[in-house]
């Protein structure tokens, strides 16, 4: 896992640039650059195109015995060729985004230290307090312009994974420049190691972090606070995306940060923005109005509650009073519905704690609250059990059912049994991808709420407007970009999200709109281009030779 180019060589030439995974080409060099730039005799006789290295890297994707496999092969490329590798990701993205990201990424991090080749990215351990600036003017690319950051303490639903988790960060960018053509250059990705409580890691003499208790409380805030400032001052328009924080970090870190630096929490943002978004395609697909409908959320934490916030401004924004909008999202954590009787809540769920009986299991709850929509984000695989599911289908036409925890075996539900256990009419969507589904003789395509809808064409769009902070406004205008995507064509598939090949497109339209709000809310000191598309498509990476 290599670092980027330096920039600090000048004309590099022969076995150097082959050295190098953003200028080497491999066998596509012409004979004019071969002679060139000093390569004649150190590359293969036979020049290949771009499209026939490409297809040679598919088909030795295919070939792997399994997924992990898969994607140390795609993350030996990236070392090797950039290009190459993005070339491959943007024209096969539907096949290798599951590779590079959920579900493999979570088998990756589990694996990541016994497989840790090359360091991509940069490691900051609760030791470097007071040097964090220093440390961070080691990476060789001046101008990052999006950091993506973990601590590793809730990895997808997998939990604390200590430096593991760095696997996270990497697959993050690497979506970042696919999905939405920002410069791998411009591309950091951070694991802040504060220590691990996953004490199985601590005795394992492969595990590449540190081997001690997680640090908590005022050190734990100084050394994210001494972050990021300097993650601010030394890199000056940079975007910094938290990712993958324990749930009692997560909220505080965002209500902390966000006024004061450009940056956002994908796990409470963006799942909320991507979820909303398949909210509203489902309402237009079933006929439904938002302010109509009830919503049981499986799950209290980051991903359930930041979704929760937003469709009750959307609700609200639809003409509902704020109050009643509350009222209509419920929501059930481990101990069971989230009531006002409840002495044991924290702080972020106390919002959504309504005055109704209490109820300890999720089905006395549907059969309460009769909700038109069960969305879980819960990390717990197979909670959406049948009964649950024939339960929504008695009280719904067409119920929508969102099951997203990531990854695949974290799902609430498989899209097959969501089908099957509603006669077929749910309305369904997952975090992480299933296949077709065929039940007697129809077949069924489920769409995924990947945040790769959101995040990529948010970054584009703050970026490229050098935007001074991300705001909630970005991620409800990217909700509706995502929605107005989805076409005829998806809906008679059964899918509430366009297809993952038209990401780019999906990601550029995003962007627009995001770049449209910084201008308009004068969060950036540019003046806005007189062709703001034109602009901003400008700025995408393209990979091609």
């Amino acid at each position: 896992m290599a670092n980027q180019k330096s920039g600090t060589e000048k004309n590099p030439h022969g076995v150097d640039i082959l050295h190098d995974p953003s200028l080497n080409k491999g066998t596509a060099f012409t004979a004019a650059e071969r002679e060139a730039l000093g390569l004649q005799g150190l590359l293969p006789p036979y020049i290949s195109t771009q499209a026939q290295q490409v297809s040679h890297i598919i088909n030795n994707v295919r070939r792997k015995p399994n997924s992990l496999e898969k994607y140390l092969y795609l993350i030996g490329l990236q070392d090797r060729n950039e290009q190459l590798f993005y070339k491959a990701l943007i024209d096969h993205l539907q096949e290798l985004s599951p590779i590079i990201y959920t579900p493999t990424v979570g088998l990756a991090c589990q694996e990541y230290s016994k497989v840790f080749r090359r360091p991509r990215g940069m490691f900051i351990t609760k030791n470097d307090r007071g040097r964090i600036k220093d440390i961070l003017k080691n990476w060789p690319c001046k101008d990052a312009r999006v950091i993506v950051v973990t601590d590793g303490e809730r990895i997808l639903g997998l939990g604390d994974l200590g430096s593991n988790g760095m696997g996270i960060p990497v697959g993050k960018l690497s979506l970042y420049s696919a999905c939405a053509g920002v410069d791998p250059k411009a591309c950091l990705p951070i694991m802040i190691d504060v220590g691990t409580n996953n004490k199985g890691l601590w005795s394992d003499p492969e595990y590449i972090g540190l081997p001690q208790e997680r640090l908590r409380g005022e050190a734990y805030d100084a050394l994210l606070d001494e972050f990021m400032a300097a993650a601010s001052d030394v890199f000056p328009h940079v975007m910094i995306q938290l990712e993958d924080f324990g749930n009692a970090n997560a909220f505080r870190l965002l209500a902390r940060y966000r006024d004061q630096f450009c940056m956002f929490d994908d796990d409470i943002q963006g799942t909320a923005s991507v979820a909303l978004a398949g909210l509203y395609s489902a309402l237009r697909m079933t006929g439904s109005k938002m302010t109509e409908q009830r919503i049981v959320f499986l799950g209290a934490g980051e991903a359930a509650l930041g979704i929760g916030n937003l469709v009750v401004s959307a609700m609200v924004e639809q003409g509902l009073p704020g109050k009643e909008a509350v009222s209509r999202c419920c929501f059930v954590d481990s101990k069971g519905l989230v009531v006002e009787s409840r002495t044991d809540l924290v702080e972020h769920k106390r919002h959504f704690a309504h005055d109704l009986p209490f109820h300890r299991d999720l089905l006395s709850v549907i059969e309460a609250v009769k909700p038109t929509v069960l969305i879980g984000a819960s990390g717990q695989p197979g909670t959406f059990t049948p009964e649950i599911l024939q339960a929504m289908a008695r009280l719904n036409e067409r119920p929508i059912i969102f099951a997203l925890s990531n990854p695949t075996s974290q799902s609430e539900c498989t899209a097959e049994d969501a089908y099957r256990f509603t006669n077929n009419r749910a309305v369904f969507a997952s975090g992480s991808p299933f296949g077709p589904v065929v039940i007697d003789q129809q077949t069924f395509v489920s769409g995924q709420a990947n945040n790769v809808y959101i995040f990529p064409g948010v970054g584009l769009g703050v970026v490229a407007s050098e935007s001074t902070r991300v705001t909630d406004e970005m991620f409800s205008t990217a909700a509706k970009c995502l929605d107005e995507k989805v076409s005829r064509e998806d809906f008679e598939q059964g899918r509430i999200f366009p297809s993952l090949t038209r990401v780019r497109e999906v990601s550029l339209h995003i962007a627009i709109a995001v770049a449209k709000v910084a201008f308009e809310r004068k969060l950036t000191a540019m003046k806005e281009p007189a062709d703001l598309p034109g602009f901003i498509k400008s700025k995408m990476y393209d990979p091609s030779y």
